[in-house]
This record gives structure tokens, C-alpha cells and sequence, in this order.
């Protein structure tokens, strides 16, 4: 396709056009605050860009995930240090039916008080949040333990799972944030059964076996100590989730700053040159209207 336009008047409209681009770009700035808004605004730097959005994206979601673990982790330390509370009021019971001033009648009430300790103990590990039963492992919507006191050995076989679940740390690691009814209450080890050990002393204080009492009352000591291990573990877990939490929360702001220095404008910079291209503009058109225009009846006059 031929122009109609001599050199001249195509060089300028180029010209003219070059000025409204730039006069449009700086416009666009200032309106919408951003350099960047599309690929070609800076081809060169949108990867760099999409990346960095990508990152925030997922520190977001990260810390989001860290909020509901950090209130799964707080109940379970919660119940965990009521459950050291009971044990030690059974501690304190079996004790006083290994006294020489402990009557059968008398052994026989504290064995149903330890006895009530052991429901509630099973109540712990059956403990909820956000519909999840937190010490059920991978099953969380199986009641871990049932419990029937008119039984020799009252609770029931561990109906969870193991605990494989591990949460995301924003540096890319990942930590274990539970254990299970059983790691806690129902060790293998009969030395360190938390179960085992008051039902022992409620069959002995039951039974007015001052053999039995005087086994149950020291089986306290180890099993005691393991509990409270238990405790610490999910101490141990609420501080990793608090440094995570605060290293998203830093990691999000570093991100937002570069993609802040990426893609927003500078607004000083975008009004100077939407002013020098305005200016720019209104220069030419002022040279251009003074071009003599010469035509073929110039000649015949």
C-alpha cells in the first residue's frame, strides 16, 4: 500500500505518534500507580515479577495453613496440660492408699476416683477442633479410645491411625505438628503407659492389695516423666510454629517490597514526562503549522 503523505509529513506524524505514546504510557502510570501492567510494558523483567507473585501467593497460603495448625496446636498443649493435671491427682490418690491409715472402704473410693481420672483421660485423647479429632492420627474422624469401668482393663484398643501429616515451613521444610492418643496415653511400653498405670492402681486400691499399691504408686514416677515429655513436645511445636508463622509474615514483606520496585511507577517521573511530552507535542504542532505549504497555483500566479 502507497502513502499519499510525502517524507516529510510521514516523518512527522511519526513523530506525533512517538509523543502520544509516551503521553499514554505516562497517563496510564499515574492513573493506575503501575510501570508494569502487561508483558510489554517490560518484557524483560516479567518473569522476575511473576515469580515474586507466585512466592507471595504461596507465603500467604503457607501462613494461612500455620493459623489453623497454630489453634490445633494450642488446644492439644491445652489438654495435654490438663491430662498432667489429672495424672498428678492420681498420683496424689493412689499415694494416700499407701498409707497405713487407708482402709479397704476408704482404697476402694480412691480407686473409683482414678477410675473417674481414666474416663477423663479418654475424653482428652477423643479432644476436637474444626471437627477433627486431633489425637486420632490420619483418622481424625475415629474416636480413638472407648472406655467401660466395669471392665478389668477398661479401655478399649487404639482405633486411629499413625500421625503422618507435616506441615509446610515458608523456607520449603516441612515439620511434624501431632502425636497420637496412643504415642501419649498408650505407650508400648508398659513402664511409661499412662493408661496401664491408673488402671493398675484402680485395680489395686480396688483389690486392697498393698503389694499391688505399693507397684502402682512407684510406676507413677516413669510414667509421670513421660507424660510430661509428651507435654513438651507440643511446646516444642507451637514455637516452630510461631518462628514460621513470623518468617512468612518477613518473607511476604520482602516479597511485596520487589514486586513493589518491579511493576509500580514512579509518579514523580511519570508526571515529568507526561508534562515534557505534552510540551513536546504542542512544540510540533506549533513548527508544523508554520511549514510553508506551497502549491501548484503558487507557480501559475
Amino acid at each position: 500500500m502507497l502513502s499519499n503523505l510525502d517524507p516529510s509529513a510521514q516523518q512527522f506524524l511519526n513523530g506525533l505518534n512517538r509523543i502520544g505514546n509516551r503521553m499514554s504510557d505516562a497517563q496510564r502510570q499515574i492513573t493506575t500507580g503501575l510501570r508494569v501492567t502487561s508483558v510489554a510494558d517490560d518484557p524483560d523483567q516479567i518473569s522476575t515479577l511473576l515469580t515474586a507473585r507466585a512466592h507471595l501467593e504461596s507465603a500467604k497460603q503457607i501462613q494461612t495453613n500455620l493459623g489453623r495448625v497454630k489453634g490445633e496446636v494450642d488446644t492439644a498443649e491445652q489438654s495435654l496440660q490438663s491430662a498432667v493435671q489429672l495424672f498428678e491427682q492420681a498420683r496424689t490418690q493412689a499415694a494416700e492408699g499407701n498409707t497405713s491409715v487407708a482402709t479397704a472402704a476408704s482404697r476402694a473410693a480412691l480407686g473409683q476416683q482414678i477410675g473417674s481420672i481414666l474416663q477423663q483421660l479418654v475424653g482428652i485423647a477423643g479432644t476436637t477442633v474444626e471437627g477433627r479429632l486431633i489425637f486420632s492420627g490420619d483418622k481424625d474422624q475415629t474416636v480413638p479410645y472407648t472406655i467401660d469401668l466395669t471392665q478389668t482393663n477398661p479401655v478399649s484398643a487404639y482405633q486411629g491411625s499413625a500421625a503422618t501429616r507435616l506441615v509446610e515451613h515458608p523456607n520449603g521444610t516441612t515439620f511434624a505438628v501431632s502425636e497420637t492418643a496412643q504415642q501419649i496415653f498408650d505407650s508400648a511400653d508398659p513402664t511409661t503407659n499412662v493408661f496401664a498405670t491408673l488402671n493398675a492402681a484402680r485395680n489395686a486400691l480396688a483389690a486392697n492389695d498393698d503389694t499391688a499399691i505399693q507397684n502402682a504408686v512407684s510406676a507413677f514416677v516413669k510414667t509421670g516423666e513421660y507424660l510430661n515429655s509428651q507435654l513438651a513436645f507440643y511446646g516444642t511445636v507451637q514455637n516452630k510454629v510461631a518462628e514460621a508463622t513470623d518468617f512468612a509474615q518477613t518473607l511476604q514483606t520482602q516479597l511485596q517490597t520487589q514486586i513493589s520496585g518491579l511493576q509500580d511507577a514512579d509518579l514523580t517521573q511519570a508526571i515529568l514526562e507526561l508534562n515534557q511530552a505534552q510540551t513536546q507535542q504542542q512544540a510540533a504542532l506549533q513548527a508544523r503549522a508554520r511549514v510553508p505549504r506551497t502549491t501548484l497555483f503558487d507557480f501559475l500566479a
